[in-house]
């Protein structure tokens, strides 16, 4: 009896002993995949906030077609993208969750982009892209403020102090310049709300879809915009004191119009980066490639020749301080919430 026990004792250890190294190889292949998501993600958001930073270049590209024009072709030519994806890769079962409701609110959502593309594109156009630079800058602050005032969020002190700084900056560069700075707070203000709308609504659809309804809900929009451009018929607070434009599409050579009809691909393709992203890496990774965007439309806007004059780049530098606040506060957040998940429970 006491052979055959230790004979089970030490069969049993040799097993142990077999299985540790599988264990420790298992866990060791563990690491190595999530090393390689987490690079795989970083570059595709990275791609993605990139490729978004340097939309002014596209902009300029497409004059003379102004903001009327290329907003009416950007959501047709998105829409039939969308829709030639979704039909290769046969993804219609989303369809069946769409509800009255649901439609609505992502029609809200999705006016809000509308107004923030054409008021992006005007910005660029008129040459003014570093107020859309500064707008996409003051953006995290202005969704921050309206998780509390809507939301009913609580801000952690950084935070608190970060948004304080945004509104003296925001102050600083209205009292300094004489005016409001209506472009940079209209970029900022509607894609905060175009994410918060998103929020609230809670839409489960993945990204591709989600944007697809988007799009399809704003082609009325997108008609009325381009038979108002053919027939000169385009309201004067539209154009915001601007001549009457002529439609451009079939009017400026091939060239041209392949670059209009790319306007869909184009603007989806840094979406789907970021969507495949955020799957991947950590929002506080997210909220600094953030930052990418912003920093080259500034670029993008000095090479063309504009100029920001030294009251402003102080604006922008109180606007840096403010998100180097919201960064760290964001960062602490997450290694508190990694410890916290990491210590041993209390046992009973």
């Amino acid at each position: 009896m006491t052979e055959g026990t230790s004979t089970d004792r030490s069969a049993s250890s040799t097993k142990v002993a077999a299985d540790v190294p599988d264990a420790a190889k298992v866990r060791g292949a563990a690491e190595v995949r999530g090393a390689e998501e987490l690079r795989r993600g970083t570059f595709q958001g990275a791609a993605a906030y990139v490729l978004w930073g340097l939309f002014p270049v596209y902009w300029y590209a497409l004059m003379p077609a102004g903001p009327i024009e290329i907003i009416g072709h950007r959501i047709g030519w998105t829409l039939l993208f969308c829709l030639a994806l979704l039909a290769v890769r046969r993804e219609w079962a989303w369809l069946r969750t769409l509800t009255p409701r649901r439609v609505a609110g992502v029609a809200v959502a999705a006016i809000a982009l509308a107004v923030n593309w054409f008021v992006y594109v005007l910005s660029v156009q008129q040459g003014q892209t570093n107020e859309a630079a500064l707008g996409y800058f003051l953006n995290p602050l202005i969704t921050v403020a309206l998780g509390v005032v809507v939301l009913g969020e609580r801000l952690r002190r950084l935070q608190v102090v970060a948004v304080g700084v945004g509104g003296l900056a925001a102050a600083y560069l209205t009292l300094t310049s004489g005016k409001v700075p209506i472009l940079a707070l209209t970029v900022a203000v509607t894609f905060a709300l175009y994410g918060l709308i998103k929020k609230r609504l809670g839409v489960s659809m993945e990204a591709l879809p989600g944007f697809t309804v988007e799009t399809a809900v704003l082609v009325p929009a997108s008609a009325a915009l381009l038979l108002m451009l053919h027939t000169g018929t385009v309201p004067a607070w539209l154009l915001g004191g601007q001549a009457m434009p002529s439609p451009t599409f079939l009017a400026q050579g091939g060239w041209h119009t392949l670059l209009i009809v790319l306007i869909g691909p184009i603007t989806a393709l840094p979406l789907l980066l970021f969507a495949a992203a955020t799957r991947r890496i950590p929002l506080v990774t997210v909220g600094l490639l953030q930052f990418l965007a912003p920093v080259l439309q500034l670029i993008v806007g000095l090479a063309f020749g504009e100029q920001v004059s030294a009251t402003r780049w102080i604006g922008f530098a109180v606007v840096w301080v403010a998100l180097a606040l919201l960064t760290v506060d964001a960062v602490r957040s997450r290694r508190a919430i990694r410890t916290a998940s990491q210590s041993p429970s209390p046992r009973a």
